[in-house]
């Protein structure tokens, strides 16, 4: 099953991240920054290098202040805008161009987040497969409402979830894209609230901000 939203990573419902249930993947992960993005042109975010994977530091972009001796939570990737983060999901996969509108085969506009989530902004990105980014302004919050929504509507897939940063969510039509944002290198992780959720040994399963829920580097489609 291919994920249909950030919610149906792990139940039925329809909501903003535009994950699909067809099959099929993405085109081969694509590495670099991202750096012809018209919304990541430098405009409101501290210029054209904040949170790429070359300069993940400047202007409180990716990772910019993650303590080395801190939980989980506190080493996942940070953006800070938009830009911050599409460049850094293009470091993994293709994220080349982020908008604000979702085009014709991203979700519907009745399709957004609730206010409960704490979302401040949403873009999309990929050319066959929609990528979709939301970036948040209280992590604990967000995490409460996902829980939520997935006892609401019966759980899904154990093995599912959405991907997070500190204060960003990632979700893609392509499992492939999913896969390949829980690289170590990239350093997210899929917040996971399903109560059967129980990986294979060597996999992670730490504590999220929200009881009941992990942050882990296992996904299975």
């Amino acid at each position: 099953m291919r994920i249909k939203s950030i919610i149906t990573t792990v139940t039925a419902v329809t909501a903003l991240l535009a994950l699909t249930t067809a099959c099929g993947g993405d085109a081969t992960p694509t590495a670099g920054t991202g750096g012809d993005s018209s919304a990541a042109n430098g405009a409101g975010d501290g210029g054209p290098n904040e949170g790429t994977l070359d300069n993940p530091t400047k202007n409180g972009g990716v990772n910019g202040s993650a303590p080395k001796d801190g939980t989980a939570f506190q080493k996942l990737p940070k953006a800070g805008t938009m830009a911050a983060a599409a460049r850094f999901v293009n470091g993994f996969t293709q994220c080349d161009r982020v908008s604000t509108t979702p085009g014709e085969d991203g979700p519907s506009e009745d399709s957004k987040l609730g206010p409960a989530y704490t979302v401040t902004e949403t873009g999309y990105c990929g050319r066959r497969n929609v990528t979709t980014i939301v970036l948040y302004k209280d992590p604990k919050a967000f995490q409460t409402a996902f829980k939520a929504e997935m006892e609401k509507n019966g759980g899904g897939n154990p093995n599912s979830g959405i991907v997070v940063g500190q204060d960003f969510a990632v979700g893609s039509q392509s499992a492939d894209a999913m896969s390949a944002l829980l690289q170590p290198q990239a350093g997210l992780l899929m917040l996971n609230c399903h109560a059967d959720f129980n990986p294979p040994s060597g996999f992670r399963k730490e504590p999220a901000l929200v009881k009941g829920c992990v942050l882990t580097d296992y996904y299975k489609d």
